[in-house]
């Protein structure tokens, strides 16, 4: 049987947030190799330009990142053992973070022109 889309029923600004850290995570300018246990941590975070950002060859709308910049956001998926908090607060996505099937990745990642 596949597996159910968003099982932890994330809402959508959670779903937003953790589908662009796991973009981030796939990007070695944003984040550091998985460890031993699968964990990977972002270094930092895209910077906007205008309305958008890039991760990798992907274009972010600003709107849809603004889970990105929001302490409650981390603090839920935290609670359901998605992220944790790395030393200077940075977001560290736990293998399960990774695995976790947002549904959401190509309405908000889109193809960049430029």
């Amino acid at each position: 049987m596949p597996s159910r889309t968003n099982p932890l029923k994330l809402n959508p600004l959670q779903l937003k947030t953790l589908a662009l850290l796991q973009a981030l995570a796939k990007e070695p300018a944003f984040a550091d190799p998985p460890d031993s246990e699968g964990t990977v941590r972002i270094r930092a975070l895209p910077n906007a330009h205008g309305d958008h950002f890039h991760i990798g060859r992907a274009v972010v709308l600003a709107r849809d990142a603004t889970g990105l910049s929001n302490p409650n956001v981390y603090n839920v998926l935290a609670r359901k053992g998605l992220i944790l908090a790395g030393p200077a607060g940075e977001p560290i996505l736990t293998a399960a973070g990774l695995a976790y099937e947002t549904g959401i990745a190509e309405q908000i990642l889109h193809a960049s022109p430029h």
